[in-house]
């Protein structure tokens, strides 16, 4: 992948990112929130078909997501974590479940990225933790 196409998904998963925290903390549907901010983002076609993808295998299978997720996340209930976290974890894990073809340590290390860009001091150690272990059962061929 190139560095503008990647720089590209990098701003989709952004935009997911931002989609996703607001459906946690607003308490909308990701369908909702993804209508509310589509409007005001100027995206490519790729850009909008990742956010797309993503949003809709988080209202489709959301409760796969979230269990993929309390699985890796061990000792640590979903509801304890800081919605940050929250929104990066389950974008990553719906992009690794939704995309096949995007690299599961592409998709780990953007996640890790924005968790130290958005979270606390400990964010971005914690979720690649998670995502280590989430993707190593969700994709073991990769590892």
């Amino acid at each position: 992948m190139t560095g503008v196409a990647a720089g590209a998904r990098r701003r989709a998963r952004e935009v997911a990112f931002r989609v996703a925290f607001q459906a946690d903390v607003a308490g909308d549907t990701y369908s909702l929130a993804w209508k509310l901010r589509e409007e005001e983002e100027e995206l490519t076609a790729d850009q909008r078909e990742l956010i797309v993808d993503i949003v809709k295998l988080l209202e489709s299978r959301g409760p796969e997501v979230d269990t993929a997720l309390r699985e890796s996340a061990e000792h640590w209930p979903l509801q304890r974590l800081a919605a940050t976290d929250r929104a990066v974890l389950r974008i990553a894990v719906a992009e690794l479940l939704a995309r096949p073809g995007s690299p599961a340590r592409v998709v780990i290390d953007e996640a890790i990225d924005m968790a130290g860009t958005y979270g606390g001091d400990e964010s971005g150690r914690f979720v690649n933790g998670v995502l280590d272990r989430a993707a190593r059962a969700l994709r073991p061929t990769e590892f």
